[in-house]
């Protein structure tokens, strides 16, 4: 499901390398692909995609089709498609592990390839990393604030396109989440898959108590019965009268979900009925335009709910919909480069992130550097591909990368686990780099 098509570019990539091949520029360019800012509501970004990148590079190739295409727009002529249809990308990849946090100007992956492989490979590039960043960025907050709560993605239906719905559940489930509803996304990756039932099945039945009892018996594993279509607390007592049938016939109800209402109040109210009518081991479980905010005033509220669905704002990111991203030439044939416009300046060079702890292991700063100067503190950037080839020790199975993004989410200082925090969290640019752009200028 995930498309690896060479021609998910923009087509001045292409035009440039037609560039390049006229005049033989060929030699090794090294780009970075950095956050200028963070967005509005975000104290940290959690990298994540890399997986995606690495399968992309690896698979690089201009099909037979695509070069008989290229060849229809008159944009090139045939000696420079014959060069696209022996184009691989053969070159190194640096780069932060998924789900590391990370702060603004810091690179989380540099290539490091002859210049038109790197020039090529840019827009697919930040597709994959923007968008899966994005999203476990914002996930990471629910789960910072939900603590020990089920999470599940439930935002396939409302993403912009297949692609992005898949990717968001996998990015969701990195950052912390239990699962995901899309189906496809558990084949795919072996995320976990959760479902209950919709309003649609309830409504089909001239009864609801009937629709619940049908349900039941058709996924007696996994009972979990949407009790909000019409009345919420009318919901709960016929889930309480229906318990004892389905135990006779060794059918156990898992959970109850709400999806409307004011979820805190309803919560309370269906608790009490369930612990009255002896339902105490009954979960529930609530939906509905649902993102980090909305968790945050349930705890406030000491809402009873054991686990949240969350779709449109995480899949879109709704409060943040975008990253102020880059990828960037920082030097080319053994050159640094640096670009100077105005409010986009760079860092030349190849660089390294350093970062410091305290004595409790929390994160107190980060130092970027060039990539030889060793600032103390653990350095972030690790060789991911040699040659066109992913290192296969350097690679992680998805439930690893799971748990050592939590391991992250602990390192963080308290004040840039809240959400509405201020703290700016210390990135320092080491002096050695800032020399490095000033010969640089001088040189321009």
């Amino acid at each position: 499901m995930i498309a690896r098509d060479a021609l998910l570019t923009d087509l001045y990539q292409l035009t440039m390398l037609h560039g390049y091949y006229r005049h033989a520029m060929n030699d090794t360019a090294v780009f970075e692909f950095f956050v200028r800012k963070l967005p509005k509501n975000r104290n940290f970004l959690v990298a994540a995609g890399l997986e995606q990148v690495l399968e992309f590079l690896e698979n690089l190739r201009f099909s037979g089709a695509e070069i008989d295409w290229l060849g229809t727009t008159g944009h090139f002529k045939a000696d420079f498609l014959d060069y696209l249809a022996e184009m691989t990308f053969t070159g190194d990849v640096d780069a932060m592990p998924e789900g590391t946090v990370f702060f603004p100007n810091e690179p989380i992956l540099r290539i490091i390839a002859p210049f038109p492989e790197a020039q090529l490979v840019e827009s697919r590039v930040i597709n994959l990393l923007h968008f899966q960043t994005l999203i476990a960025s914002k996930a990471a907050r629910s789960v910072l604030i939900a603590g020990d709560k089920l999470l599940v993605d439930f935002g396939f239906r409302r993403a912009h396109g297949a692609e992005a719905g898949i990717l968001a559940a996998r990015a969701s489930y990195l950052a912390g989440f239990s699962g995901t509803a899309t189906v496809c996304a558990g084949q795919q990756f072996g995320i976990p898959v959760y479902g209950t039932m919709a309003h649609s099945f309830v409504q089909a039945h001239d009864d609801e108590s009937e629709a619940f009892l049908r349900f039941a018996q058709a996924n007696p594993d996994n009972v979990v019965l949407l009790i909000d279509t019409y009345d919420t607390e009318a919901g709960a007592q016929k889930v309480v009268a229906l318990a004892p049938i389905l135990q006779a016939a060794g059918i156990r109800i898992k959970g109850v979900r709400l999806d409307s209402g004011d979820l805190a109040e309803h919560a309370h109210k269906v608790r009490q009925i369930l612990d009255e009518g002896g339902l105490r081991k009954v979960t529930i479980f609530a939906s509905g335009g649902l993102d980090e905010y909305q968790l945050e005033i349930m705890r406030s509220r000491q809402a009873p709910i054991d686990g949240y669905g969350i779709g449109t704002y995480l899949d879109t990111s709704a409060d943040a919909p975008y990253l102020d991203c880059a990828y960037k030439l920082q030097e080319y044939a053994g050159v640094p480069r640096r670009k100077r416009s105005e409010g986009k300046a760079t860092w030349p060079g190849r660089k390294q992130v350093y970062r410091r702890f305290d004595l409790d292991g929390i994160m107190i700063g980060d130092t970027i550097t060039v990539e030889d100067e060793d600032c103390g503190g653990e350095s972030l950037l690790q060789r991911v591909m040699q040659s066109g080839r992913p290192i296969t020790m350097m690679q992680r199975s998805l439930n690893q990368i799971r748990i050592d993004t939590q391991d992250q989410l602990n390192t963080l200082p308290d004040a840039l686990k809240i959400l509405a925090g201020d703290e700016i969290y210390p990135v320092v640019i080491s002096d050695n780099l800032k020399r490095l752009a000033q010969r640089v200028d001088e040189g321009y």
